[in-house]
């Protein structure tokens, strides 16, 4: 579900999970989190790109396979503080979840043609609970209230003025070109100590909002409302309460 390559210092973590869009099962976040295990340890390894195959870089949580919340609020952690920079390369779609895989990496370069972004959880009758997590402290507040609140989908320049990507551009691989080249440039503890400069206020709010989140995401999922977007979710329809 994960494939890995390295190529002079980089190592691309490639999602590879066709069948549901690389949504968030719980078998592919494990294979995640064992591939970038194994990446913290490696000392051949500079940094991570996190990327997809087809056209969507994650549809968020699988709901027929669903990870455990404690697991992927754990694999975001994970990202965060892993002590190498993580980016995430995206030449498509990213729904919900997916949003809080891309929200913990340190950077995010997205295709200005082929990518779209929206926090679909508020049409099924949920919050984007957990992925607030990394979310909230790097996108810019007015853009996560209209995101949270509409669910419409929103493209890659959107999603750069909005804080939740780096760059979008024209060619993904050309921009990632020079940036790739200055972390393979950057000392291993240069990078470590920078990025722990930089994650300081998203580390602080998974210790102080994790379990309340967790929770609340759990709890909402359980609830009549959300059942109904599930189901209208699944069979293609209008949900209840659309006016």
């Amino acid at each position: 579900m994960v494939a890995s390559a390295h190529e002079r210092g980089i190592t691309t973590l490639t999602l590879d999970s066709p069948a549901n869009r690389n949504a968030l099962s719980a078998r592919l976040v494990g294979a995640l989190g064992d591939a970038l295990t194994a990446c913290a340890k490696d000392p051949a390894v500079r940094a991570v790109v996190l990327t997809h195959t087809g056209n969507t870089f994650s549809a968020g949580a699988d709901l027929k396979a669903p990870a455990n919340p404690y697991t992927f609020v754990a694999l975001m952690r994970q990202i965060i503080e892993l002590p190498k920079p993580v980016v995430a390369r995206v030449t498509g779609h990213v729904r919900a979840g997916g949003l809080g895989l891309l929200g913990a990496c340190d950077l995010a370069f997205a295709d200005r043609t082929g990518s779209d972004f929206a926090f679909t959880e508020v049409r099924i009758g949920v919050a984007p609970a957990v992925i607030s997590l990394p979310l909230l402290p790097r996108v810019e507040p007015r853009a996560a209230a209209r995101y949270y609140l509409t669910g419409e989908r929103f493209d890659a320049a959107a999603a750069a003025a909005a804080g939740l990507i780096t760059e979008a551009s024209d060619d993904v691989d050309a921009a990632l070109v020079p940036v790739l080249d200055g972390l393979r440039r950057a000392s291993p503890q240069g990078l470590a100590e920078s990025k722990k400069l930089l994650t300081v206020e998203v580390l602080k709010a998974f210790d102080e909002h994790a379990e309340d989140l967790v929770q609340r995401s759990a709890s909402l999922f359980t609830t009549l409302e959300a059942r109904e977007g599930i189901a209208a979710f699944r069979e293609r329809r209008d949900a209840a309460w659309v006016r």
